[in-house]
């Protein structure tokens, strides 16, 4: 049996929602050490990778080495939606179903069957990274929406004393410089000049609906090669998003 209960039903929603945007299907796999869940999307361009350690939650209980919790994120979505700031959310795995109870002033109790999800074991990408940057979350969500009003992509690009994001198209051009000195990085590291180009529609996505779950944005690239957002989650969780680039013209 495995029983966990997180004591915020609406960071529970949000996090819920954060991996909806990308995946469809995907296994959760608790250990005594906590839940972690790494899938792709169904276009294999993005993974998401979560670590949520036992300590996260008010109450952990596993009898078992390793329980696989598989899901439709869609139809969990649409329960766990239900939740409030205020009210707490108890997982109970038991003979091949997730009992959901959501407890407020009522208690409402949900039951979906577990789906058996078959596929190898996705290792973590291995990837040298050469910027590395952390700036407030909505700052980088209203650059993003900037850049939507120009390009369905985004260039990023650092360089030693700044990062841009920048877009190009028939309908115009767009550029913003993010520094440490002008107050717009909270942290910035770079070992070379390096640009790479992202499809804007899944990033875009990725970051609005982390947005509400940390309130900084830890991004890192290399010249054409995969970008890794990481937001840092409440009591010491931990959701990354990879994103493979689009090769420049």
């Amino acid at each position: 049996m495995l029983r966990f209960v997180y004591p915020d039903a609406r960071e529970w929603k949000y996090l819920i929602a954060s991996l909806a945007t990308l995946i469809d299907e995907a296994n959760f796999v608790a250990t005594k050490e906590g839940l972690k869940l790494r899938a792709l999307d169904p276009s294999r361009i993005a993974m998401v990778d979560l670590e949520l350690p036992a300590e996260i939650f008010e109450e952990y209980q596993i009898d078992e080495e390793e329980v696989k919790i598989g899901v439709n994120f869609d139809e969990l979505n649409k329960i766990i939606k239900r939740g409030k700031a205020d009210e707490r959310v108890v997982f109970e795995v038991s003979e091949k179903r997730l009992k959901i109870v959501i407890l407020s002033r009522a208690e409402r109790s949900f039951s979906i069957p577990l789906l058996d999800i078959f596929g190898e074991e996705l290792p973590s990408p291995k990837v040298t990274f050469t910027v590395r940057a952390k700036m407030l979350s909505d700052t980088l969500k209203d650059a993003l929406n900037d850049v939507a009003l120009i390009s369905d992509s985004v260039k990023f690009r650092g360089e030693e004393d700044y990062l841009s994001l920048s877009a190009r198209s028939d309908r115009g051009e767009f550029e913003a410089k993010f520094s440490l000195e002008n107050g717009s990085l909270i942290e910035y590291e770079i070992v070379e000049p390096s640009s790479a180009v992202y499809g804007l529609s899944l990033l875009s996505d990725m970051v609005k609906k982390a947005t509400p779950l940390s309130d900084a944005a830890l991004l890192q690239f290399a010249s054409n090669k995969p970008l890794s957002l990481t937001f840092e989650l409440p009591g010491g969780g931990r959701l990354t998003y990879y994103l493979a680039p689009r090769m420049e013209e």
